[in-house]
């Protein structure tokens, strides 16, 4: 696994290398020391035994939850956002936090739930209150994307866990009739626009289609082969929009074209099979929701944002994992990796002792 995340995070600094117009700085170079930062944080994370890690998963939860709660109290403005907390010498986005954090808290309850009450009315409610009290929290930063992100890597553990699809389809059927209900009542205006331009960009394509327009033509514009390195014309004019963090995946595809995008995903691929070899590997059910969750939630990352830029999903604010610049969003994922490590050690032993 260590390969194909050290070719992909070499990668993703070249193309920041470029987005700043062939400088080091201000991207690829902070980029390079966070994830050497935050590969030290999930060797760290590797010795933990399952027995520490399980009866840390309440608390972890309940700390990052506050840490929610502080920042609709005392939380940093940015972009027309509340997401941050300043802590002086570090800043921190808690909700980045709560997406590992709440695939851990589920993993930990439908461990200690005895599975004769899987179909019961115990298996859902109180899990259903761990993820929705954060989703709340988070949508009002607001932050939309952030929360489904949340929501979708505790609903694979949860269906996962063995939960009767009929509450799931239960679940979809009330999402269905919600879903027009929080467009108009629960979405802030720039969220509804953001939606509206997704299913037609075209009808603003100097407004609020801006931002997919350009990607869609930066990504066109690559080709098979792309335009060559450091040669990309619409990030280095300032026509893409955020090049080296939410469309850092346009500014490769025009430099790099079609084959950049398929080494981009292979490597992803790669990656992810990984993750899912280590959460089948698992003798128990603690370990496998656990790193099942994990994967699900780099997952989330990937695919939403290249449909984002692709047009095929609403702006949403979604980084691509290990590529794009951003030190919160390098954190999760690293979080995510760091988790999987040590499960895989665990299934390590386990064999170890088996044999």
């Amino acid at each position: 696994m260590l390969i194909p995340l050290f070719l992909l995070v070499g990668f993703g600094a070249a193309v920041l290398f470029s987005a700043a117009g062939g400088n080091m700085q201000p991207f690829a170079a902070s980029h390079l020391m966070r994830f050497g930062v935050f590969l030290l944080m999930a060797f760290a994370m590797v010795p933990f035994g399952r027995p520490v890690v399980q009866f840390m998963a309440y608390p972890v939860y309940g700390l990052v939850l506050i840490l929610l709660i502080a920042v609709e109290a005392i939380g940093a403005m940015g972009g027309g956002s509340q997401r941050w907390l300043e802590l002086g010498f570090i800043r921190i986005q808690p909700s980045e936090l709560m997406k590992p954090a709440i695939v851990l808290a589920l993993a930990h309850f439908y461990q200690s739930l005895p599975a004769g009450m899987i179909n019961s009315w115990r298996a859902i409610v109180p899990a259903g209150g761990l993820l929705l009290l954060p989703m709340g929290l988070v949508l009002l930063q607001p932050d939309l994307g952030t929360s489904l992100a949340i929501a979708f890597g505790g609903v694979v553990v949860m269906f996962l866990a063995g939960l009767p699809m009929r509450w799931f389809v239960a679940g979809g059927a009330a999402a269905a009739v919600a879903v027009p209900l929080a467009f108009f009542f629960g979405l802030k205006e720039y969220q509804q626009r953001r939606v509206t331009t997704f299913l037609d960009p075209e009808s603003d394509p100097l407004g609020s289609g801006y931002h997919i327009t350009q990607s869609k033509i930066a990504i066109g514009s690559g080709g098979i082969n792309g335009k060559g390195f450091n040669e990309g014309s619409q990030s280095h004019l300032n026509y893409l929009p955020e090049p080296h963090t939410d469309f850092v995946f346009a500014t490769m595809a025009e430099e790099w074209g079609l084959l950049g995008g398929l080494f981009v995903l292979v490597v992803f691929g790669m990656i992810l099979g990984w993750g899912l070899r280590v959460a089948s590997a698992s003798n128990d059910r603690f370990s496998r929701l656990l790193a099942a969750g994990m994967v699900a939630t780099i997952f989330f990352y990937v695919a939403i944002n290249l449909m984002m830029v692709m047009g095929l999903a609403p702006v949403v604010g979604i980084p691509l994992p290990f590529m794009s610049h951003g030190g919160s969003s390098m954190m999760t994922n690293m979080i995510c990796i760091g988790t999987l490590m040590m499960v895989n050690r665990w299934n390590r032993q386990k064999r170890g002792i088996v044999g």
